[in-house]
C-alpha cells in the first residue's frame, strides 16, 4: 500500500492516533451516482478550510487515487491512501489505518459499487458519518432506498449508529425528476442537505486534479450548493467531538 501526498508517493508508514480524526463515508451500491466526484471535492473543501485531510480510496477503479496523482503540489495538501491493494482471502485489513498522518483531522473514503454485507458493515465501523449520493431516476431512487435499508441493517450500524445524510447529484432544478428525487429525499426521514446541479465544471476540475473550491474564480452556484453540506456537516462533527469527551 502506498501513501500520497497531493500527488507525490510517500513509501514512508505513519503511526496514527485515529481516535481525533472525524471519517466521512461516501457510498452508495449503485455505481454512477457520482460517489468519487464528491469523495474528491469533499476533500478539497476540508483542505482549503485547513484541516489536514486524507482521501482513502476503496474502489477497484481507483478513480480517486487516479486524480490526485494529478492534483498539484502548489493547491492544499489532501493525503492520499489506496487501500484496496490491502484486500486479501479473508477480507480488507485495517492496517492502513497506520498509514494515517497522526495529526490527521478530516478523512474521506470513496468507496465501490457493490457495496454490501460485511464490506459495507467494516467501512461503516471505521466511520462516523455516512454522505448517500443520490441522482434523479427511479432506478437510482429505488436503489438508494435499498442501500438505506441495508446500511442500517448492518452490525456495525446496529452497534453504534453513525450520522447519515443524502445529497442529490447531477440535478436539474425546475424538472419533474427532481421534484420526485426532493419528494422521494423528503420521505426518507434522513437529513437531505443539498443539491449539485448538472455541469461540466466538475468533469474540468477533476481532469487537473482540482475541486471546484481550487478554482481561482469560483462559480457561486456551487459555492451556493456546498455551503449547507459543509454546514451540516462541521454541526454533526461539533456533536460527535462532544460526545466523545
Amino acid at each position: 500500500m502506498s501513501s500520497m501526498t497531493a500527488g507525490v508517493i510517500s513509501q514512508k508508514p505513519r503511526v496514527v492516533t485515529y481516535a481525533k480524526a472525524m471519517r466521512v463515508l461516501v457510498a452508495n451500491a449503485k455505481g454512477g451516482c457520482g460517489k468519487t466526484t464528491l469523495a474528491t471535492n469533499l476533500a478539497c473543501q476540508f483542505a482549503r478550510e485547513g484541516k489536514i485531510t486524507t482521501l482513502i480510496n476503496h474502489d477497484p477503479q481507483a478513480s480517486a487515487t487516479d486524480w490526485l496523482k494529478l492534483r498539484s503540489a502548489k493547491l492544499p495538501i489532501i493525503n492520499g491512501i489506496e487501500a484496496v491493494r490491502e484486500r486479501h482471502r479473508t477480507g480488507s485489513t485495517l492496517s492502513w489505518r497506520m498509514r494515517i498522518h497522526p495529526a490527521t483531522e478530516r478523512v474521506v473514503i470513496d468507496t465501490p459499487a457493490g457495496l454490501y454485507g460485511n464490506a459495507l458493515s467494516d467501512l461503516v465501523a471505521q466511520s462516523d458519518i455516512v454522505i448517500i449520493p443520490v441522482i434523479p431516476s427511479a432506478i437510482d431512487m429505488r436503489a438508494a432506498t435499498e442501500f438505506i435499508e441495508e446500511l442500517r441493517k448492518t452490525q456495525a450500524y446496529r452497534q453504534r449508529a453513525c450520522a447519515i445524510a443524502v445529497v442529490a447529484n447531477r440535478v436539474k432544478r425546475n424538472t419533474l425528476s427532481f421534484n420526485s428525487l426532493k419528494s422521494f429525499l423528503d420521505d426518507l426521514h434522513i437529513p437531505f442537505v443539498t443539491a449539485f446541479r448538472d455541469t461540466q465544471f466538475y468533469v474540468k476540475a477533476g481532469e487537473h486534479g482540482f475541486g471546484v473550491v481550487d478554482f481561482d474564480r469560483q462559480h457561486p452556484k456551487e459555492q451556493e450548493e456546498w455551503q449547507p453540506l459543509m454546514i451540516w456537516l462541521n454541526k454533526t462533527m461539533q456533536e460527535i467531538q462532544r460526545n466523545r469527551i
